[in-house]
């Protein structure tokens, strides 16, 4: 009877626990097969419990419901409460984002970029300003592989490459590709494939993991190792400002500390493993595998390291940034400082989680951040 009783008392308790939890609504956004969903999202599900004592909880949100495209309306809806908001989708509302954006194709280590524009975002009072304006709280970044040429017709050679037509993923692509006379295509990822498989595009400038995350394994014939950078302007964990207030301090705190675990295993996957397994799938496919010739490879940096005083420039004509200069400066030297704490890790994912809490989260007061 004795052991009874305390079966109906540690199910009373668990059932109030449960009661009193908070659960979130939470978006991803992207397709099944991305890493957003298995490497992002559910990982968000799965820490969110542990690191609040289960005092927070996570309900995902399919792309059904909600996609990227949509992802603002959704936040600022309160439809979903956390959500992967791509900022370069939004340049007007989000500049100092699309300023980090702008520095794209200087991107090679995915780790690096995405702690620098985390500390960057986090850190910069005008970028809080635009996001509080937004009605949104940002909380941290993750980033793809280092991008390279995704096409139908091989390209080894600058002279290869005039005439394509390329999907581009934002404005700093968009100028290399104009730059060695390609056209660039602004369509939406989701969209790549069928516009390939009509022949509206030739191929792609990104992730190679897009061949598995957008199928685009069954039309790619050649894929060309030229750096083309990384795509790091993205704003992983968006929370709803009516949803951040409704948040304790500590409760705040534990979100953060599960999106920032989160988003360094989603880098490791977007960045790193997911690319290796699209390598595997491409060989089956009998894709071809191209190195660029040393010529195209250094024009093509020479012109990566020209293009952060173009980034300067546009940021300061688009967004009215006087000292946009000094903002690209920034950034750069957060890229050059998270390049070492990257290489001192030597690929440890757990080891580059604790310094981003030591550089960035655990200087933050959440009484008041976002706020």
């Amino acid at each position: 009877m004795k052991r009874m009783l305390y079966m109906i008392a540690g199910l009373a308790a668990l059932a109030a626990t449960t009661a009193d939890a908070r659960e979130l609504r939470v978006a991803p956004g992207a397709p099944p097969a991305h890493p957003s969903n298995s490497h992002l999202y559910l990982k968000l599900v799965e820490y969110l419990p542990e690191v609040s004592g289960g005092n927070l909880t996570a309900q995902m949100l399919g792309p059904e419901v909600v996609g990227l495209g949509q992802m603002k309306d959704a936040l600022q809806s309160q439809l979903v409460e956390v959500g992967n908001l791509l900022p370069l989708y939004f340049p007007a509302d989000l500049p100092n984002m699309s300023l980090a954006g702008e520095l794209a194709l200087s991107g090679r280590e995915p780790h690096a970029m995405a702690a620098a524009m985390t500390e960057y975002i986090v850190t910069c009072d005008t970028c809080q300003a635009e996001l509080k304006k937004f009605g949104v709280v940002y909380l941290g970044s993750g980033s793809s592989d280092v991008y390279a040429l995704l096409t139908t017709k091989p390209v080894k050679t600058a002279a290869d490459i005039k005439g394509l037509r390329l999907r581009s993923g934002g404005a700093p692509f968009s100028r290399w590709a104009e730059n060695f006379g390609a056209v660039p295509a602004n369509i939406g990822v989701g969209d790549t494939f069928e516009s390939m498989s009509q022949g509206v595009i030739d191929g792609s400038m990104a992730s190679i993991g897009d061949l598995l995350s957008f199928r685009l394994v069954e039309l790619v014939k050649n894929i060309t190792f030229i750096p083309l950078g990384t795509y790091h302007a993205t704003s992983d964990f968006t929370v709803a400002n009516s949803a951040w207030e409704n948040l304790a301090p500590e409760e705040r705190k534990q979100l953060a500390t599960a999106a920032n675990k989160a988003n360094v295993v989603f880098t490791q996957r977007w960045g790193y493993e997911m690319a290796s397994i699209a390598k595997e799938a491409a060989q089956k496919a009998g894709i071809q595998f191209l190195e660029p010739d040393a010529e195209f490879l250094k024009a093509s940096e020479a012109f990566a390291e020209a293009d952060k005083a173009t980034a300067a420039k546009v940021s300061q004509e688009r967004f009215g940034f006087d000292d946009a200069q000094a903002r690209v400066d920034r950034f750069v030297a957060l890229v050059e400082k998270w390049n070492g704490i990257v290489k001192e890790a030597n690929g440890d994912t757990d080891a580059i989680t604790k310094r981003l809490d030591e550089e960035v989260w655990s200087k933050i007061d959440f009484a008041t951040y976002g706020l």
